[in-house]
């Protein structure tokens, strides 16, 4: 797709998450025309850059397991996250489970068996969406997730963070960082992207990699993660950075991401930004999750 007309007329993941389902869900080579902040770092092993291991899920359960509800919050709901989406995001093992091979599975289904109503009416899809809100926030480090990401026209899965004060200051004001974002008529094109004030929605603070071969993100599993320190933000894709950006690159407006952050995985149907599925969309589609680590950086 361009990347000036879909990718700036975007709304803001953020606001997917309300005070209301947040309280909810608590308790239940470079990239070609890449859009470059600061000059990343020369792409080299991540290892020699990270520190102690903080946090992690392995996925190592028994196929058919829901998610560790010592990790993750499962959120349920149909709103459509201020972004038109069209899913009802449920708790069912149907949409949210493990697989039994190391992985966590988020499917995004068509149709409705259990009558879910959504902003729109009779819900026309089911997929998951789980976040770690007040049982892991981290400031600073290495974030990064292995995931064979799914994909189709409409089809938007996402790596992403927001800020642990969202449900005092709201959102972009919390923050917003999106490790992978990919939409699915762009098998092989994933985004980065930052939302604060002054910078969110439509505008946000954004770049893209597009695999070197031109080969799909859906084909197998790829390393996303984000490196967060006080001056920058760099992120890559297999461990190669492709963008940082600082301070210097929010325009004037304020840097937000200077406290701690929760973890959020998911997998929309349609959106503003995907649009809707099309006849060559096929269902169900998989997200497979094979880890998501957090590091300190040494």
């Amino acid at each position: 797709m361009s990347r000036v007309t879909p990718r700036h007329t975007r709304p803001g993941r953020g606001r997917t998450l309300r005070v209301s389902a947040l309280a909810c869900a608590v308790t239940g080579l470079m990239a070609l025309g890449v859009h470059n902040g600061s000059a990343p770092p020369a792409a080299a092993d991540h290892t020699a850059r990270q520190g102690a291991l903080v946090w992690s899920d392995e996925f190592e359960a028994e196929a058919g397991a829901p998610p560790d509800p010592g990790k993750w919050n499962i959120e349920v709901n149909g709103d459509g996250g201020g972004n038109q989406e069209l899913q009802y995001y449920t708790d069912s093992t149907d949409n949210l489970a493990h697989d039994g091979e190391g992985n966590m599975v988020i499917t995004a289904r068509e149709g409705n068996p259990a009558d879910y109503q959504c902003h729109y009416g009779t819900c026309q899809y089911t997929s998951g969406r789980v976040n770690t809100a007040e049982k892991f926030t981290h400031t600073y480090g290495r974030y990064e997730a292995s995931i064979k990401i799914p994909t189709g026209q409409g089809i938007w899965p996402a790596f992403w963070m927001l800020g642990d004060d969202f449900s005092e200051v709201g959102w972009p004001d919390s923050g917003e960082i999106d490790i992978m974002e990919n939409v699915g008529h762009e098998p092989a094109t994933v985004h980065g992207s930052l939302h604060g004030p002054g910078y969110s929605g439509g505008n946000p603070v954004s770049g893209s990699y597009r695999h070197p071969q031109g080969w799909a993100f859906a084909d197998t599993f790829h390393t996303f993660a984000v490196e967060w320190r006080p001056d920058g933000i760099t992120w890559f894709v297999d461990d190669v950075a492709y963008q940082t950006f600082t301070p210097d690159d929010t325009r004037g407006n304020p840097w937000v991401y200077d406290h701690p952050f929760f973890l959020i995985l998911n997998v929309a149907v349609g959106g503003e930004w995907p649009g809707s599925p099309d006849a060559g969309t096929s269902f169900p589609q998989e997200m497979k999750i094979d880890y998501v680590r957090v590091y300190d950086l040494g």
